[in-house]
């Protein structure tokens, strides 16, 4: 009879690791990894430096595309580091190394830069690809521990990553090694954003959904404009700038000079601080704020929701040159996926 059968649940959780250990194990991972990001550090201050520096002015001043390439797990942070090269202003995509070799060569041009993942750099799958692009020309940076392999013979830059050892207690499993490649190609890609002075109006053109999306939003997208307005000129009774916020249920209205420009603003807070018997009778200018917090159309939504949280209100008045052209509520940003 099977013994295990008989065993209690009490008995078998006993067998079981204890939930400290799983702890332990996640924090000499962590150790493992941050150690390796440390001597990734030190070695870009040092020689990876120079190579660094010719890896980003030799992407900036090709024609072409970035073409990031590899196998196993080197190919799946390739195409981490691809889409991240994209989405920042960086033109470039993925080839899988093994489908280089049937065809997909064809998708690269002598204009191209190559960029090529190998640990050991011995990756045979590349071959293709190696002998690819030195038949055309094509420039060819390596990342690999090794400069000495085929791959780091081969290319033109060579980004050479510290030997670190894997987080894999077995020292197997590409694990810290993959975090290596990741965060060097993290820091191409931001050096070359940075280089370019490319902006987070740039990063909304290529990220228009999600909330990243929504965020890179402007505010005249979100804005309700003309008509929509809650506005009463300046000198006007309490009681007809009561009946304007009512009707257009912003919780506030916006007083407005004899030139149309913003004189301040009345909300529901103003309304409880001056409560009193003759409040409607009050002309607006007595109850209303003074300059307060505006927006311009031009302003992203992200900007708009951080001024309504630092000064903990609910809604801006979009102004330009000076006069209201909208209005921008919290629940815009919330439906639009802003907060």
């Amino acid at each position: 009879m099977d013994k295990r059968a008989n065993m209690s649940p009490a008995g078998a959780r006993a067998r079981d690791p204890a939930p400290h250990a799983f702890i332990a194990s996640a924090l000499r991972t962590l150790d493992t990894d941050g150690e390796g990001l440390t001597a990734l550090a030190a070695a870009m201050r040092d020689g990876l430096g120079r190579a660094f520096v010719a890896a980003v002015d030799t992407i900036r001043q090709a024609r072409g595309r970035v073409i990031v390439t590899g196998m196993g797990k080197s190919g799946h942070v390739a195409r981490k580091i691809a889409a991240t090269l994209a989405s920042t202003g960086t033109p470039a995509f993925f080839v899988h190394a093994a489908d280089a070799s049937h065809g997909d060569l064809g998708m690269i041009t002598s204009d191209d830069v190559m960029i090529a993942l190998s640990w050991s750099g011995e990756t045979e799958e590349l071959t293709d690809l190696i002998n690819y692009s030195r038949r055309f020309g094509i420039v060819l940076i390596a990342f690999t521990v090794n400069a000495e392999s085929t791959l780091g013979k081969a290319a033109d830059i060579v980004l050479a990553l510290p030997q670190t050892r894997e987080a894999c207690p077995h020292n197997l499993a590409p694990t810290t090694s993959s975090l290596l490649q990741l965060a060097l190609g993290d820091a191409l890609a931001i050096a070359l954003l940075e280089s370019r002075g490319f902006t987070a109006v740039d990063f909304g053109v290529f990220h228009p959904r999600g909330t990243l999306g929504a965020a890179l939003k402007f505010v005249r997208d979100l804005m309700h404009p003309g008509a929509a307005i809650p506005l009463i000129r300046r000198g006007a009774p309490m009681s007809e700038a009561i009946v304007e916020m009512s009707a257009k249920g912003f919780g506030c209205v916006a007083v407005t000079d004899a030139d149309g420009g913003l004189a301040g603003v009345v909300t529901d807070g103003d309304l409880r601080r001056h409560m009193r018997a003759d409040l409607l009778q009050a002309r607006v200018e007595e109850v209303m704020t003074a300059s307060p917090k505006t927006v311009r159309p031009d302003q992203l939504a992200s900007e708009a929701l951080q001024l309504l949280n630092a000064a903990k209100i609910t809604a801006l008045i979009v102004v330009d040159d000076g006069r209201p052209v909208g209005i921008v509520h919290f629940h815009d940003l919330l439906r639009a996926g802003v907060a």
